[in-house]
């Protein structure tokens, strides 16, 4: 990728870790929200495509083009979202 989003995603370092946490994060924000209640047999890709759509919705995240929307692609995005939140000194970052 050789726009200004694709450097940054081959820059993004404990992206699994990111991921995890804006997983939590956006758990935490649709329930907060009220729009979703999450329940305990609901996996990981059921959560992270519905937080996905809601910030799309939210227009808190650009949306991917739907024939790019994958598993990956959707972990990638959610994992760059939460890092924006992040302060720039936060372990997660470096």
């Amino acid at each position: 990728m050789d726009d200004a989003q694709g450097s940054r995603v081959k820059k993004l370092k404990n992206e699994a870790e990111l991921f995890r946490a804006a997983l939590e994060a956006g758990v935490k924000y649709g329930e907060e929200r009220g729009v979703v209640e999450f329940e305990p047999t609901d996996s990981t890709n059921e959560k992270a495509l519905y937080i996905y759509r809601l910030l799309v919705h939210d227009k808190l995240i650009a949306p991917i083009p739907e024939e790019q929307v994958s598993q990956k692609s959707i972990r990638r995005r959610l994992a760059i979202w939460h890092a924006r939140q992040l302060p720039k000194d936060d372990p997660l970052l470096t």
